[in-house]
């Protein structure tokens, strides 16, 4: 099956030409209660988020993004708009749900896990979801890292040789200029044990003009450079941001598409696997489908853990291995992710496990008597472990 991916609903009365240019897309943004009245009829639950909202978290989203939840978008004009349930106290609200500020070890380094880190580049967003995880953080407008902070936290890296691979985040790190992009990446690459880079974004499903022949020559100087993507909805698969994943990776640049369950919005196996067929069919690999993050004002936009658990089981055997992402959760307070899957195992006894598949087969697995499990030689690779497990230590 081949699949169709709609132009945006460009107004009639914006050329083409600045439509398509990612500065004027930011330039033009909306953001205030009268930008978005000008384009959304507002109800009056979201009249109420605008005036006691902003202080919990920025509100902008791109006139491209703002098409999108037009006709037919409501999930997406539940991703981008706030509401008053942001406002209302909930069943668990958290400023820092990761326990980012507890692993914060230099200015804008991130460092969770003892193989890589995260490096926040920029504060600002081209839209800010409703869901953001760091509202701690994000929105506070500071557009590029400032060069104290830029040069300690390089630092921070090139003296931990345990980190081999260092994901940009922010904020969006591909609302920075292409030169200061560049020389994010090109520092880095000058660490002789960084790796792998990591680039985070939402410009390719907000603002996918963002993309452009420029941007795809700097990546691919600087490989291996990563895209991932964060795709929540099929209708975000638009033509334009179809196109920008494919200048991704036709010019080598690996894209794998990141995740949130949200609750009236995606949490249902049909527009699972809606999304990440066509996400596959654009050589994009479904990677996260994370559980959403308890932060301030996200209580109406979670769901359970056990709903989440039976859409994955539903796709279970249904949906390509490719095409299915990794249900995760982040455990509060920095516990780091724990993958959820689907039990198909109904007892064990001594070496021998019973299973019922998602096909109703029943089957055992035996495993080999414990004297047989050699350790296998490692020698020329016992150095490389250490630094790995030792990096945080």
């Amino acid at each position: 099956m081949k699949f169709h991916f709609p132009r945006s609903p460009k107004p009639p009365e914006i050329s083409e030409s600045d439509w398509n240019n990612w500065t004027w897309q930011l330039r033009h943004s909306l953001k205030t209660q009268e930008d978005f009245e000008s384009v959304f009829a507002l109800s009056a639950d979201e009249k109420a988020a605008f005036q006691g909202g902003k202080e919990l978290f920025n509100i902008r989203t791109t006139p491209y993004y703002a098409s999108l939840a037009q006709d037919g978008g409501s999930s997406i004009r539940q991703i981008l708009m706030p509401h008053k349930f942001e406002i209302e106290e909930g069943s668990q609200q958290m400023l820092d749900p990761l326990g980012e500020k507890r692993n914060n070890p230099a200015p804008r380094i991130i460092h969770r896990y003892s193989d890589r880190a995260l490096f926040l580049v920029t504060d600002i967003c081209s839209v800010y979801c409703r869901f953001c995880t760091r509202k701690h953080f994000t929105g506070q407008e500071q557009a590029f890292i400032k060069n104290e902070e830029y040069e300690k936290a390089l630092a921070y890296i090139k003296s931990h040789p345990g980190i081999r691979e260092v994901i940009l985040s922010g904020g969006d790190p591909l609302t920075i200029s292409d030169a200061q992009l560049d020389r994010v990446l090109s520092d880095l690459r000058r660490i002789d044990h960084v790796e792998i880079i990591r680039i985070g974004s939402r410009m390719p499903v907000v603002c996918p003009m963002r993309v452009t022949d420029d941007l795809v020559k700097i990546l691919k100087k600087n490989k291996p450079v990563f895209l991932m993507s964060h795709f929540n909805h099929p209708n975000e698969l638009t033509a334009e941001a179809a196109e920008a994943l494919e200048k991704f990776v036709d010019n080598g640049v690996p894209v794998m598409n990141q995740m949130v369950l949200l609750n009236g919005i995606n949490n249902h196996p049909a527009l699972i696997q809606a999304l990440n067929r066509r996400l596959l069919y654009l050589r994009v690999k479904p990677y996260y489908m994370f559980q959403c993050d308890p932060s301030m004002g996200t209580d109406h936009l979670r769901t359970s853990i056990e709903d989440s658990l039976e859409i994955q089981k539903e796709l279970w055997g249904h949906l390509s291995g490719l095409a299915m992402p990794n249900l995760s959760v982040d455990i509060p307070n920095g516990g780091g992710k724990t993958y959820l899957v689907p039990n198909f195992e109904t007892k064990q006894e001594g070496r021998v496990r019973h299973y019922l598949g998602w096909d109703g087969v029943e089957a055992q697995y035996v495993s080999p008597a414990p004297e047989k499990i050699k350790k296998p030689d490692i020698s020329g690779f016992e150095k490389e472990w250490s630094d790995l497990k030792n990096s945080k230590r």
